[in-house]
């Protein structure tokens, strides 16, 4: 499975400040300063706790996937300036939601030594010998990655030394000791959205972070997945998407509290700014989906994808497969007929409220047959989206929604209410 088409997410135009991929401008670039499009790789790579990835070399890193080389101590001070590292052997960011002091903190290692960094500030104390912060763990490691307990089987560390791999569980703080010899000895490591990949040189490979399996086909190059480097990829320009442009088609949250945007034919997950926000191609996830949608909602595990007249419906644990006998019709699924602008399903309720035109209908998803028990007109039409939270309900017009505290708020009112504007912290779009 490809991590982007580039065609589809340049057409988006959401290149978030340091979250997604942009075009390499040479113009700016110093030739005095390293090139990540020169294929030989990175020595650590990383995020920080808002989502900014960090790709190192030598005493330099690139902030984000776009822009120039920098000084690592321009960023982490007293990275090389006081302790003379000049370059590190492997970086990870700590998830330890147990506990706050390490949660979200950058480990840098170089040789026996270990740096603890949060907010981009050396930590006190630090550096420390390796095994005083991580017993059993070797030295002059190749790399380091997060392994988030659902993923792994506690919350654990994944240490690479040659081909062999120690999986340290931060809690009990122990060590196992794997050798996955069918994998690329790995210069860094990379943990993106919940997906592991070996970074060998200009190449990477995805692996399972308990088994190491591969599956696909890898290596790839890096230079046309997590970069845009001449000659790699497929070119053009993008921009960052003003919060008054912005226009969605559909958006949902799911029964496992991941949020999608729709728009065109493109996604973004928008619970994942731990690692930026990221635009994709619907069909990456939804591959049958091919034409956009026009409205999605969520109930018992399953992802429901509304476009046209028809309905398909995805189980979301089964890394949204679709359910066998779909896509139906509005009529057979729904009980409905019409053009859908939007959909919602409000926590712990088996209702969908279907918005068509200048009315909100309600179906009981529990009941079989599904038909409308109740029909409402609404104060506005021409909605392209609806999402319904503990903290209420959002309708979206352009790059403006209205607020309503529930269903029935929604439906019995008769004038809208003012409309508020789109913000950065919903979207990631610019203000």
């Amino acid at each position: 499975m490809e991590l982007f088409t580039k065609t589809l997410f340049l057409c988006l135009a959401l290149a978030i400040t340091n979250g997604a991929p942009a075009h390499h401008d040479a113009a700016v670039d110093d030739a005095s300063l390293p090139d990540r499009c020169d294929g030989m790789g990175f020595d650590a790579i990383t995020p920080d706790e808002k989502g900014t990835t960090f790709f190192f070399r030598g005493s330099h890193l690139w902030e984000g996937f776009h822009g120039p080389a920098q000084l690592s101590n321009e960023s982490f001070p007293q990275l090389d300036d006081i302790h003379n590292i000049g370059h590190v052997d492997a970086a990870f960011r700590m998830h330890n939601i147990e506990h706050l002091d390490d949660h979200d903190h950058i480990y840098f290692f170089l040789d026996d030594k270990v740096f603890s960094y949060y907010d981009q500030a050396l930590e006190e104390g630090y550096p420390k010998e390796i095994q005083q912060d991580f017993p059993g763990v070797p030295s002059h490691l190749d790399a380091a990655v997060e392994c988030p307990n659902g993923e792994c089987m506690a919350d654990s560390v994944l240490f690479f030394k040659g081909q062999d791999v120690h999986v340290y569980d931060i809690v009990t703080k122990t060590v196992k000791t794997k050798t996955w010899s069918h994998l690329p000895v790995c210069t860094s490591a990379l943990r993106w959205l919940e997906h592991y990949y070996c970074f060998h040189g200009n190449n990477f490979t995805k692996f399972h972070p308990v088994s190491g399996e591969v599956s696909g086909v890898y290596p790839k190059d890096a230079r046309s997945y997590f970069m845009k480097c001449p000659g790699y990829g497929h070119g053009g320009d993008d921009k960052v998407l003003k919060c008054s442009d912005v226009k969605i088609d559909a958006i949902t949250t799911d029964d496992t509290g991941k949020s999608y945007l729709f728009t065109g034919p493109i996604y973004m997950r928008l619970d994942t700014r731990r690692d930026g926000l990221h635009a994709f191609p619907i069909t990456r996830s939804w591959k049958e989906v091919t034409n956009g949608v026009d409205a999605v909602f969520s109930y018992a595990d399953n992802i429901y994808l509304i476009k046209d007249d028809q309905v398909y419906i995805y189980k979301a644990a089964a890394h949204y497969t679709l359910i066998e006998g779909y896509p139906k019709t509005l009529k057979e699924e729904l009980g409905i007929e019409g053009h859908v602008d939007a959909a919602f399903v409000c926590p712990d309720d088996h209702t969908v409220h279907i918005i068509i035109g200048g009315t909100i209908r309600a179906i009981d998803l529990s009941a079989t047959p599904r038909t409308v028990i109740r029909e409402r007109p609404l104060p506005f039409s021409d909605i392209d989206a609806a999402l319904c939270s503990a903290e209420g309900i959002n309708v979206f017009k352009g790059a403006t929604y209205y607020h309503y505290e529930s269903p029935m708020t929604l439906a019995m009112s008769r004038i809208a209410p003012e409309p508020l504007n789109v913000t950065r912290a919903m979207m990631g779009c610019e203000e």
